[in-house]
């Protein structure tokens, strides 16, 4: 299946799969694609390695068209992963949904922009798969977390239905994302939702009025104390808006410490609203460990794909960003479903980039069949040889 157009001349695909490998060996700048025309690295890729200089102009040649083309090449390859069994299935899948700042410096940055961080960047729209830590859509924007979230949502749920996610959905965000057209947007498609409230003067008046009596102590680190409680937060009642009864789970703490509770004496409270079917205690639980979210944005800066942005030019950098997606996904498919690690969602993209996508090697002819030697005494190499079995027993999925 072609998925994208003539863009920047001839052969795209070569082109992005030059980035993505590049990426995957923690290329950071467009010239960093070098690393893969050293010694004998061309032979082993399934594809002609493309210099920087085409590369550059290839990415400065997109379009909001073509990146609309990378966007699908990203729901095709969830999809035929997931069909491999790398997907959620009929089970229940949590979406954490949240922006990050990919800060640049100087005005020749095209699109960038200053957001609620007061920093000039870029503020990409990410959503991740919370057990595995991969990207289920991404979306290059200036300017502020709210900005197109109700379409990116709706984009969002109809990839992962269409990519196999026959389940129950429940996304989660912080308090960047709370808007009502967006919980609406979620009613309407179908799924649950676990949102961080802005701390407004009708949301205070609902904590207040929560009663001693109903706080439950949670377990809090030494020299703290946190609770939680919950009550049924009432809004609309005006305009076009109907009046809303919603959950409000609060969760309070405060320093005990003799010392640091004179900086600190007062109770500080996290509330969010949800409808998911959970106790009081879980649900907080639940919803703090949208926390994870993170650890999917540090991969894709860290050593790699968003630690920089390469060009000038807005739609160049979004294409990037599609390139560090695609990469950052390969990461995740290859350590689950190659069994690389049993608990796949604690390794690190960087992890696996040092143990099983760097390791220095070499080709030998020997009796016309070349052949790769990998070093001696290598830790992982029998992870390396079991994933590698694994991967190659994988049914061609089209």
């Amino acid at each position: 299946m072609r998925l994208v157009g003539r863009v920047g001349g001839a052969r795209p695909g070569r082109k992005v799969l030059t980035l993505i490998a590049a990426i995957l060996r923690e290329a950071s700048h467009i010239d960093h694609a070098d690393r893969l025309r050293a010694g004998s690295t061309q032979r082993v890729l399934p594809f002609r390695v493309m210099a920087p200089s085409t590369l550059g102009t290839f990415l400065r040649s997109f379009t909001f068209g073509h990146i609309r083309q990378l966007d699908r090449v990203i729901a095709e390859t969830i999809r035929r992963a997931w069909a491999l069994g790398a997907g959620p299935g009929a089970r229940p899948m949590t979406i954490d949904m949240d922006s990050t700042i990919c800060e640049v410096h100087g005005k020749h940055k095209h699109g960038a922009a200053y957001g609620y961080t007061r920093r000039l960047g870029y503020h990409p729209l990410l959503a991740t798969r919370a057990d595995t830590g991969e990207v289920l859509h991404a979306r290059m924007r200036q300017g502020s977390s709210q900005r197109g979230h109700k379409r990116f949502v709706e984009e969002l749920i109809a990839r992962v239905r269409r990519a196999g996610a026959s389940g129950p959905l429940t996304l989660r965000a912080d308090s960047g994302f709370y808007s009502w057209d967006l919980i609406n947007t979620l009613d309407r498609v179908g799924v649950a939702w676990s949102i961080t409230v802005i701390h407004n003067t009708s949301i205070r008046k609902a904590i207040n009025a929560i009663g001693d009596d109903d706080w439950i102590d949670i377990v809090y680190p030494d020299g703290g104390q946190a609770q939680v409680a919950e009550t049924i937060y009432v809004t609309g009642g005006y305009a076009k808006r109907p009046v809303r009864h919603v959950r409000l789970v609060v969760r309070r703490t405060r320093l005990v410490d003799p010392v640091q509770a004179q900086l600190w004496p007062q109770w500080r409270h996290h509330a969010f609203i949800t409808n998911v079917d959970l106790p009081t205690v879980a649900v907080d639980q639940f919803h703090r460990d949208h926390a994870t979210v993170e650890l999917a944005i540090r991969d894709l800066k860290e050593g790699a794909g968003l630690e920089h942005c390469p060009s000038g030019r807005f739609f160049a950098n979004a294409a990037w960003l599609a390139c560090a997606v695609l990469a950052h996904n390969v990461t995740r498919w290859t350590a689950r479903l190659g069994g690389i690690h049993p608990d796949h969602q604690l390794t690190v993209t960087r992890t696996i980039r040092t143990r099983h996508f760097g390791p220095p090697g070499r080709l030998v002819n020997r009796s016309r069949h070349w052949t790769l030697r990998l070093p001696a005494r290598w830790p992982w190499a029998n992870e390396f040889l079991a994933a590698l079995d694994r991967i190659r027993s994988l049914p061609l999925v089209t």
